[in-house]
C-alpha cells in the first residue's frame, strides 16, 4: 500500500469525536463502506449510526472485549549514582510459562522505551542496554534483560521488582500517547462499550474500531437481529514509527462465540441467497483471535492461549468475511490483514477515496466497512 496512497498530517484525527463540537457522541465519526471485488467495489459514505441499516439480520459481529491499560509510566534510565535518563515506559505484554518463547521469560514484561517529547507525547528511542535498570515511581523497578525479537531493537523483556506491575500502573500509568493527538486524555476515553475486567489482562492499546460504539447503537444493532461474538484479545505496543509484524499475544475465544460463528455459518452454506449470516470482525484484532481458533476445515473451535498467527494474503481469513476497521498507515502490518479480507484494489480505491474526501485516521478516526459483494 505504501506505493498506493499518501496520508497528510492534517487528517490525522487529534481528539475524541465527542470533543469536536457541542452535542457530539462517540458515534460521530464517518463510515467508508467497500463492496465486492475490483473495480466493481465503489466506496460509499455513510454515518456511522447507519451500521444497523448496512447489516442484515443473522449478520455476527466479532467484538474485542479486552480493557486498555494505563499502559505508559514516566521512568529514568540509570545505573543508580545519578538521576539517569528520562522515558516514558510502555508496558506491552506480561509472559507466563504457557508464552511462546518459553518459560525462561515467565513473570518478565515485554516493554519499549521512548523519548518524552516535551509536548506529552514520545519519539523513537533505541532499546536497551541489556542489564540497564529503569527506576518507576513507588520505588518500582526494571531490569531489562533481553529483546523480544532478536531482529528489532525495539521491545525488550524486562523483569519488574518493588511495585507490581499492575498497582504500579492502577497508581500511576496513563493511557499510551502518540505525538498526532492533541493532548493526553482520561482512561475512559481510551474504553470500549465492549471492554469488561479480566484478571491480570488488558491491552497496551485500544482495541479502537469498538470505539464509536454505544449502549444505544448495540441496541438498534440487536433489534435489528446482528448478533454479538464475544472474544478478548490483549494486544500489545505496536510499532507507531515502522512496519513491524505484530509479536504473539494473548486471546480467548469463549465455546459461546465458537458456537455462535459456526452457526451462522452452517445457516449461510444451507441458505447462500438468503441474507445474514456473514461474520464481520470489529477491528484487526478480532481477526487475529478468530482465525487463531479456526482450523482447515473452517471450524471455530474455543480455545484460550497465544496467538503467533500472522494473517496475510497468502494464509487468507477461514471464518472472517467482512471487517469493520479504522483507517491505517500504509507503513503498518495491520493492511496486510486487510488485504486478506478485502483485495487490493478494494482497498486501493477506498484509500484514495477516504484521503480525497477527507476521512480521519488512527484511534479517534472515521472507520472502513468492508463487506463481500
Amino acid at each position: 500500500m505504501t506505493e498506493l496512497v499518501s496520508v497528510p498530517e492534517e487528517l490525522s484525527a487529534r481528539v475524541p469525536a465527542e470533543q469536536r463540537g457541542p452535542g457530539l457522541g462517540r458515534d460521530a465519526v464517518r463510515l467508508l463502506v467497500s463492496r465486492g471485488t475490483g473495480a466493481a467495489a465503489e466506496p460509499s459514505d455513510h454515518a456511522f449510526g447507519e451500521l444497523p441499516e448496512l447489516l442484515a439480520p443473522g449478520d455476527v459481529l466479532v467484538v474485542n472485549t479486552s480493557r486498555t491499560l494505563p499502559a505508559a509510566v514516566d521512568g529514568r534510565v540509570g545505573d543508580g549514582r545519578g538521576r539517569g535518563e528520562p522515558v516514558v515506559v510502555h508496558f506491552s505484554t506480561r509472559a507466563d510459562r504457557r508464552h511462546p518463547a518459553g518459560p525462561a521469560v515467565a513473570g518478565c514484561w515485554a516493554v519499549e522505551l521512548r523519548r518524552p517529547d516535551g509536548r506529552g507525547s514520545t519519539r523513537e528511542r533505541a532499546g536497551g542496554p541489556a542489564g540497564a535498570v529503569v527506576r518507576l515511581p513507588g520505588g518500582a523497578r526494571l531490569t531489562l534483560e533481553t529483546p523480544v525479537d532478536p531482529a528489532s531493537a525495539r521491545l525488550w523483556w524486562a523483569r519488574p521488582s518493588g511495585t507490581g506491575v499492575p498497582e504500579l500502573l492502577r497508581r500511576y500509568g496513563r493511557p499510551i500517547r502518540y505525538g498526532y493527538t492533541d493532548r493526553d486524555q482520561p482512561l475512559a476515553a481510551y474504553q470500549t462499550v465492549f471492554a469488561v475486567d479480566s484478571a491480570g489482562g488488558g491491552s497496551a492499546e485500544m482495541p479502537s474500531a469498538a470505539r464509536p460504539f454505544t449502549a444505544e447503537l448495540v441496541a438498534r444493532l440487536v433489534s435489528a437481529g446482528v448478533r454479538f461474538a464475544p472474544i478478548s484479545l490483549h494486544t500489545g505496543v505496536a510499532s507507531a514509527e515502522d512496519f513491524e509484524p505484530p509479536y504473539p499475544e494473548r486471546f480467548v475465544v469463549p465455546p459461546v462465540s465458537a458456537w455462535l460463528v459456526n452457526a451462522a455459518r452452517a445457516r449461510r452454506r444451507a441458505a447462500p441467497r438468503v441474507a445474514g449470516g456473514r461474520i464481520v470482525a470489529v477491528g484487526t484484532t478480532a481477526v487475529r483471535a478468530l482465525e487463531s481458533a479456526t482450523g482447515a476445515d473452517g471450524r471455530v473451535r474455543p480455545v484460550a492461549g497465544w496467538t503467533d498467527l500472522v494473517v496475510t494474503p497468502e494464509r487468507g481469513v477461514r471464518a472472517v468475511d467482512g471487517l469493520l476497521t479504522g483507517l491505517h498507515d500504509p507503513s503498518t502490518s495491520h493492511l496486510l490483514m486487510l488485504e486478506a479480507v478485502a483485495d487490493r484494489e478494494v482497498l486501493r480505491r477506498a484509500y484514495e477515496a477516504a484521503v480525497a474526501r477527507h476521512y480521519l485516521w488512527h484511534e479517534f478516526g472515521d472507520l472502513h466497512l468492508v463487506l463481500p459483494g
